[in-house]
């Protein structure tokens, strides 16, 4: 149950010579308070330092909005400190807030005296132990509706927040919510690594006047025992790799792979798409503490034709990295900066918060982690590409939002040189369909919180890509939205020979939303929106068609499954 804390052989030849140095990092002799910015004021988490104070050894600092919890913490305490963070983050769509809350392994709550934990925007929610069941809440981790009038209660717009890596046994709250987990989320909030126990998760929030929409969703690595999913208002949603007791009904488009109990495969009546397996997947790296209280990354193996969860049989296949190999970035640290911290060979684990990034975050080794904590977001600032990555195998980009700035770029992210550009020539391509490169949970955003542009949002170049939680989103409300504002092209295009797409949202570009030309490609569940705010025909029609292909496959493409 517990992935191997122990380097593999090739783990340590990947990170033997990097420089661990960096200003991340200092004694924790004693952690004074960790203080949370609310509205009206701030609140300090006391206790929590106190109980950190407790651990020996090199702790990172990872500045005030982590906050770790112990469970030698009283529940009340932890209560406070969650609710007060929700109270901001509820209905904060477009702050610039981050939070990740983080638990150490042990049991938090009672059945008679629970936590019940709500989650806002730009909220994280992690256990830190090397398995789902090392940190258990008895309560609940909750997302409801919205009510923007009495009447019109929604979970349309409930972006950019998740849970993972702990359990969940299902307690507290009476009436309506008694004996179940609500999750209304839409996209851009996953669900990974989480075991459910004791009651039932919903994934709409029917406890609130109508109409009660969600628009979601993903859900990975989980296993819900002794209770059912309740679809529920759930327009489209892919679970993959868990574990079901039961699934209610279906909208328009539920997605199952390698899912054990999920329901048969019956599109369109109800609009079921079952694979007994997944063919390819990856999941994805996270934080967690070993048995001797360190800090540590765990990267999970790739699977192929896998079933079920990677870790209620057994270890999860993949090996672990100390926080030493990784620079702790904070928003204050420039590009020049994380550049060369990934020159030094060491990975980037980007604390909460928004950086602003001027110049292309550069990956040139194989096997580089770029791992974001609460939300982290990076703004392209300077009409340039935010991140670009050579010809190399096992890049992991994971749990980051990825902000369009009021310079257009030509593309925020790039996944390998494009084909006969001079980089190209110089860096040959060098994939291992073993070890594929994976951004999982990374976000795209073209305006909402302010005015963006950029032509294409994430390009991939490479070989052996998988591409897992992906929204790409070209904003519909919020700030500096517009035909003629926040202009986006294409949200992605796939260049590069087996990609594959599990979990793939595009929404609201101005031409062809995705555009697809490697060989052997395939896509499990794609949800797509078109654009809402074309002027006139005329504006949004090309060659005499009207329109554009949410997915457009080249006619030179002889092999793509979707």
């Amino acid at each position: 149950m517990i992935p191997s804390t122990c380097e593999s052989a090739l783990a340590e030849r990947r990170v033997r010579d990097w420089d661990v140095s960096g200003p991340g990092w200092r004694r924790a002799g004693i952690i004074a308070a960790i203080t949370l910015a609310v509205a009206g004021g701030t609140t300090p988490a006391a206790s929590a330092a106190s109980a950190l104070d407790a651990h020996a050894g090199h702790t990172p600092d990872f500045g005030s909005n982590v906050i770790i919890f112990d469970p030698s913490m009283p529940t009340a305490e932890i209560q406070a400190t969650v609710d007060a963070i929700a109270a901001q983050q509820t209905a904060n769509e477009f702050g610039s807030q981050r939070y990740a809350l983080l638990f150490r392994p042990g049991t938090y709550g009672t059945p008679a005296d629970p936590l019940v934990i709500p989650v806002g925007y730009y909220t994280q929610v992690a256990g830190l132990g090397a398995t789902p069941g090392d940190v258990v809440i008895n309560g609940k981790v909750n997302v409801y509706n919205q009510c923007l009038a009495p009447d019109n209660c929604i979970a349309l717009t409930n972006f950019w927040r998740s849970v993972s890596n702990l359990t969940i046994a299902v307690a507290g709250q009476s009436g309506c919510r008694a004996g179940t987990d609500f999750w209304a989320v839409s996209q851009a909030s996953p669900m990974r690594r989480v075991s459910v126990v004791g009651g039932n998760v919903s994934l709409m929030d029917y406890c609130t006047a109508g109409p009660q929409y969600a628009s979601g969703g993903f859900i990975a690595d989980s296993a819900f025992s002794s209770g059912t999913v309740i679809n529920g208002s759930q327009q489209q949603f892919l679970v993959r790799n868990s574990h079901l007791d039961g699934w209610t009904n279906g909208v328009w488009n539920q997605v199952f792979a390698g899912t054990i109990g999920a329901p048969a495969q019956s599109f369109p009546n109800p609009p079921y798409t079952t694979l007994d397996t997944n063919p390819i997947s990856r999941e994805a790296p996270f934080l967690y503490l070993d048995g001797t209280g360190q800090y540590r990354v765990f990267v999970p193996d790739a699977q192929r034709n896998s079933r079920g969860t990677t870790w209620e049989a057994g270890p999860t296949p993949g090996y672990s990295l100390p926080l030493s190999r990784f620079y702790i970035a904070r928003p204050t640290d420039s590009a020049e900066r994380l550049n060369a911290a990934l020159a030094r060979g060491m990975n980037l684990l980007f604390t909460p918060g928004v950086y602003a990034v001027d110049r292309t975050l550069d990956v040139r080794r194989p096997d580089t982690i770029l791992l974001g904590i609460g939300l982290a977001t990076l703004e392209a600032t300077g009409g340039v590409p935010v991140l670009r990555t050579a010809n190399v195998p096992g890049v992991e980009v994971a749990g980051l939002i990825v902000d369009a700035g009021p310079r257009n770029a030509p593309v925020l992210v790039q996944i390998g040189e494009r084909h006969g550009s001079p980089a190209a020539w110089v860096h040959a391509p060098w994939s291992d369909p073993r070890n594929p490169t994976l951004l999982a949970d990374v976000f795209f955003r073209i305006g909402g919180p302010h005015l963006g542009k950029a032509t294409v949002s994430l390009e991939v170049n490479a070989n052996d890509v998988l591409l897992d939680d992906i929204w790409a989103w070209r904003a519909d409300h919020g700030s500096g939205v517009g035909w003629t504002s926040n202009t986006a092209d294409t949200g992605l295009i796939v260049n590069g020979d087996r990609v594959a797409a599990t979990g793939l949202f595009v929404e609201h570009y101005q031409k062809d939303e995705v555009i697809w030309t490697g060989e052997h490609g395939s896509t499990i569940m794609f949800q797509n929106e078109m654009p809402y705010d074309p002027p006139n025909q005329a504006a949004w029609s090309h060659g005499g068609t009207r329109g554009y292909a949410a997915y457009a496959v080249a006619s030179t493409v002889h092999t793509h499954q979707a």
